[in-house]
């Protein structure tokens, strides 16, 4: 099985936009955001990629927080404090695309962030997108010991991974 940032992505995959938030009794837009799903082959418009990188920038500030004052099962623990809990996600199908594609919007739009956007980060950050939307989702730190040793992390989804798992030669230490 190859990476999926080596995997072509099906075209039948639709892409995610927010919709509408609902608002709250106060009148103000609520926090949360509902997804909806646009139709096939049609890109995000600029004000939901806006959206978009406005979220991942503040889950790359959560995560880097939670990292520096509590250790990493605390961390991740904090980051999927405020996942919902209905069930109205779509098929396991579904929520694997729009894992995948949370994922590669992640990579992309951390690679021009300042600090540290590694892959122990970038895998927090899609940690906290997932949980946002209740989308399950595993942390996974392996080792690889030998010629020197060398760590990664990554995320994945009914154990498929959503973020590239390195070259395959990493031995799972942990999932969280």
């Amino acid at each position: 099985m190859t990476p999926p940032a080596e995997q072509s992505f099906p075209p039948s995959a639709r892409s995610l936009r927010p919709a509408d938030a609902p608002s709250s009794a106060a009148g103000r837009p609520s926090r949360r955001r509902a997804l909806t799903r646009t139709p096939l082959g049609v890109r995000l418009k600029m004000a939901a990629r806006a959206h978009l990188i406005i979220e991942i920038l503040a889950s790359y500030r959560q995560a880097r927080r939670a990292l520096r004052a509590q250790p990493i099962e605390s961390a991740v623990a904090t980051l999927r404090a405020d996942s919902p809990t209905d069930d109205s996600r779509g098929t396991e199908a579904q929520m694997f695309h729009e894992a995948w594609r949370l994922g590669a919007a992640v990579q992309r739009t951390l690679r021009f962030a300042p600090g540290d956007t590694r892959c122990l980060t970038r895998s927090l950050v899609l940690t906290r997108m997932l949980a946002r939307r209740g989308i399950e989702a595993r942390l996974v730190i392996g080792i690889r010991p030998q010629p020197s040793f060398l760590a990664h992390a990554w995320v994945e989804h009914a154990g498929k991974p959503v973020l590239p798992v390195g070259d395959g030669s990493y031995g799972r230490l942990t999932e969280l």
